[in-house]
């Protein structure tokens, strides 16, 4: 008899998959004996010296540990074996049921798990890509180098007037939630040194009504009431009130658009060159968002042709994931653990589904036209990438090496660079 036989017919369901696996007797009794002498050298029982326990006794007062632990051992080994044998490629952990074990006879098991799907990717070949002619206007150049201006802008203080429209209150400012016990979510603001520009079209109405001429060490208290469409959702349809401490007026100086404003730019000569540079980056910035946009509608495409059923484990995975990521994000704005905690997970998970199943075809389908163009990451190409990484984080590149290798981060910059590279094919073979 093999080591390990399936009793019943294997059950299929789409991608789900149902094996019965027998251990023979002898193995189930060979690895007990094993575990039984484990047990000696550790058990400590009164009126037997440590590792002189005999194992009737061991089998005696541990006989459930020793079950568990021998499934432990061998239930996952076998598992294995057999869908090795069957030539299955499990992709979420098995579900044990119907587990028989006693002494002396073999170990039996069912085992419900998911494997990878066939995917017959069809017409891939035909798919055609948007590639429209990127240009950049004169006055898109313009608006840029307006902006890079403002940016180099510099501040004077003014002196025996009071602030005027155009003008920048330097100040600190407190708000607090008008109705604190009607808004739990709502913290107070509190901000040091900052600048309101009076009448900018940033500024909240309210801040340039009330601070409108007022002089430098004089304090304002207002409300401000956020309407419910306030980018903000701390503060959105609250009312706050704020105390104001003007420090000082300031005006602001934009610097003279010539050739020496240029050469602080960098290593230009003049205004033009500016410009050109510019223009090239912006060109660049559109060429790039427009294949990146082209290259989703692409991968879309490749969905809608292709339907197959998706593991249930991949989509919860890919879940698990893209909520990760979106709490991280969160966190990193600054809200509270309380609050995270808060969250309606369910729901949050439910509403993340959707996107989690497109993500998870993408991913295969990529792989499926990677595998059948036969497109590979090299070592050059992975080695770019760690150099990369390991100048962002300031480590050497074998550091980030052994670290990603240790957590399977490898494997997924290498999976990243060999789907960027299929969108890559998919895009230019679509002209």
């Amino acid at each position: 008899m093999s080591p390990t036989e399936t009793r019943d017919e294997i059950k299929k369901d789409g991608v789900k998959r149902e094996i019965s696996v027998e251990i023979p007797a002898e193995t189930v009794t060979r690895e007990t004996e094993t575990i039984i002498q484990k047990y000696q050298k550790m058990a400590r029982l009164p009126g037997f010296r440590r590792g002189h326990v005999p194992a009737s006794i061991i089998r005696q007062r541990f006989k459930e540990d020793l079950k568990s632990d021998v499934v432990e051992a061998l239930v996952p080994r076998y598992f294995r074996k057999e869908t090795e044998k069957l030539g299955m490629i499990p992709v979420s952990q098995p579900r044990v049921t119907d587990l028989h074990i006693h002494d002396g006879e073999p170990l039996r098991f069912k085992a419900s798990f998911e494997v990878m799907p066939e995917i017959p990717v069809e017409g891939y070949k035909e798919l055609r890509a948007d590639k429209p002619e990127i240009t950049v206007s004169d006055d898109e150049v313009e608006q840029a180098l307006a902006s890079v201006r403002e940016q180099h802008a510099t501040f004077t203080s003014v002196e025996g007037r009071p602030l005027a429209e155009g003008d920048f209150a330097q100040a600190s400012m407190d708000g607090k939630p008008k109705d604190g016990n009607d808004a739990p979510d709502a913290h107070p603001v509190h901000m040091d040194e900052v600048l309101i520009e009076i009448g900018g079209k940033n500024t909240v109405p309210q801040f340039t009504e009330n601070l409108r001429g007022a002089s430098a060490g004089e304090e304002r208290t207002f409300e401000v009431a956020y309407p419910e469409d306030t980018s903000d959702k701390r503060l959105a349809g609250k009312t706050f009130v704020y105390s104001v401490k003007i420090h000082a007026i300031k005006q602001k100086n934009l610097p003279e658009m010539n050739d020496d404003f240029a050469k602080e730019l960098g290593e230009f000569s003049n205004i033009d060159q500016v410009r050109k540079q510019i223009r090239e980056n912006m060109q660049a910035e559109k060429q790039h968002s427009a294949e990146h946009e082209a290259k989703d509608k692409l991968v879309a495409e490749l969905v809608t042709r292709n339907e197959f059923e998706v593991p249930e484990s991949l989509v919860e995975r890919q879940i698990d994931l893209r909520l990760e990521r979106g709490l991280r994000a969160l966190a990193a704005q600054g809200m509270k653990m309380e609050d995270l905690k808060k969250m309606d997970l369910p729901r949050l998970r439910a509403g993340q589904r959707d996107q989690a199943l497109q993500d998870v075809k993408s991913s295969l389908l990529l792989d499926r036209v990677a595998e059948l163009e036969k497109i590979e990451v090299s070592e050059e190409e992975l080695n770019r990438e760690l150099e990369a990484l390991a100048k962002q984080t300031k480590q050497t590149s074998e550091a980030v090496r052994a670290r990603l290798t240790q957590d399977g981060g490898l494997d997924r910059i290498r999976n990243r660079i060999r789907s960027e590279k299929t969108l890559d094919f998919l895009y230019h073979q679509s002209a």
